[in-house]
């Protein structure tokens, strides 16, 4: 019931709350509940970690309640339940939207990898409050999918604090569509050749060769630059981004979030697709 009420006060107030929140002009703000369940069920594909998973998907009535994402020599990574039905439930907008943007909880305490805040600072403030507003309404999960251990050092923070970010016009350009594949699904993380610090954004943007490890097997980021789209069609590349299917037919393998990408409109994944062709030809992972 508690939280109920919570959920039921913060949706009626939540764009109220977005202006103060986010230090711009009623004007100029308009998060939508619906563009929040769009990128969250959509191209963001916050389930993709958040929602735990069985031997056959998504575990039924468990929507983003947290689940182990990794488990190496450096960290056990625990995605957080993010219901109503945890901790967040006591969070303001602003703390919730610092912690989504920023990885820092309410404490002070931060949020370790692997989510991507390099990333995530670029979220425009409007999309960020948007999302903010459809977990609220999310149905309360009461599920503790227990804590991340750290066995390496975490930054103080990840940059300087967020104060604003401008909304992106939405269209089939190639600025949205850096957006898309940036902040938003946060494709240039994975498909990035990582070094010792993460990922090598300035020097290897793309080239993929990061290795990930799961019940699946091992499955390898491939280089997503022109050097490797050149031989697809933008069909080709629909496929495989939003049906997990290459061109001959063969299933792709996670933990690309296909089920969430699968929900983008013909227009995002065409602005995404023309954005992939203009990044600069790099050879497979960074070589």
């Amino acid at each position: 019931m508690r939280n109920t009420i919570i959920n039921i006060f913060r949706i009626s107030g939540s764009f109220a709350a977005a202006a103060l929140f986010l230090g711009i002009g009623a004007a100029g703000a308009e998060p939508t509940l619906e563009r929040g369940r769009y990128l969250v069920e959509g191209p963001a594909g916050c389930g993709n970690c958040h929602t735990p998973q069985g031997p056959d998907g998504p575990v039924a009535d468990m929507g983003l309640a947290g689940m182990m994402v990794e488990k190496n020599d450096m960290f056990i990574a625990i995605a957080s339940n993010i219901t109503p039905g945890s901790r967040v439930a006591d969070w303001t907008d602003k703390q919730l939207g610092r912690a989504i943007r920023e990885g820092i909880r309410p404490d002070g305490s931060i949020v370790g990898p692997p989510m991507p805040f390099g990333l995530y600072k670029g979220i425009s403030d409007d999309d960020l409050m948007s999302m903010v507003m459809y977990l609220r309404q999310v149905p309360a999960v009461d599920h503790d999918p227990g804590q991340s251990v750290y066995n390496i050092p975490l930054p103080p923070a990840y940059g300087p604090p967020v104060i604003s970010v401008a909304e992106v016009p939405q269209g089939v350009t190639l600025e949205y569509g850096a957006y898309l594949a940036g902040p938003i699904a946060h494709c240039t993380e994975c498909h990035t050749t990582f070094g010792p610090k993460g990922p090598m954004f300035d020097t290897h943007l793309g080239a993929g060769g990061f290795e990930f490890h799961g019940p699946w097997g091992v499955s390898i980021a491939p280089n997503i630059t022109p050097t490797r789209l050149a031989q697809y069609s933008d069909t080709e590349l629909d496929g495989m981004i939003r049906k997990g299917v290459q061109p001959d037919g063969a299933r792709m393998l996670p933990p690309m979030p296909y089920g969430y990408l699968a929900k983008m409109t013909d227009d995002d994944a065409a602005a995404m697709i023309l954005y992939l062709r203009s990044l600069p030809p790099l050879p497979d992972g960074g070589q």
